[in-house]
């Protein structure tokens, strides 16, 4: 009998604005959380209000972490202001959106 492990992913749920006076201590909250991740990390953005170029560069910033250590980075439950922003900023195809669940 072939046993297979699986791995549960490690989900960061996000609220409110992700500007300039936000991002220092989220990136920190992401790293540690990447820090326990073991194959994917996803970052549940259904309940922020807002974000700027400096929440953009925190995503960016994380994915290349969790690339150098073979983790998944992948969004869920976008909204449409930031389905727009991603593709405004042209990252709409380099983060895997998850479905909503």
């Amino acid at each position: 009998m072939t046993v297979l492990a699986t791995t549960v992913p490690t989900v960061v749920h996000l609220s409110g604005d992700i500007d300039i006076a936000t991002t220092a201590d989220l990136r920190r909250r992401i790293l540690a959380a990447l820090d326990e991740c073991v194959e994917v990390l996803i970052l549940d953005m259904g309940a922020v209000t807002f974000c700027d170029a400096a929440g953009l560069g925190v995503l960016v910033h994380t994915q290349r972490h969790a690339k150098a250590r073979g983790v998944t980075l992948a969004l869920t439950r976008l909204t449409p202001q930031m389905t727009r922003l991603l593709d405004i900023a042209e990252l709409g195809d380099r983060f895997p959106v998850l479905a909503d669940s």
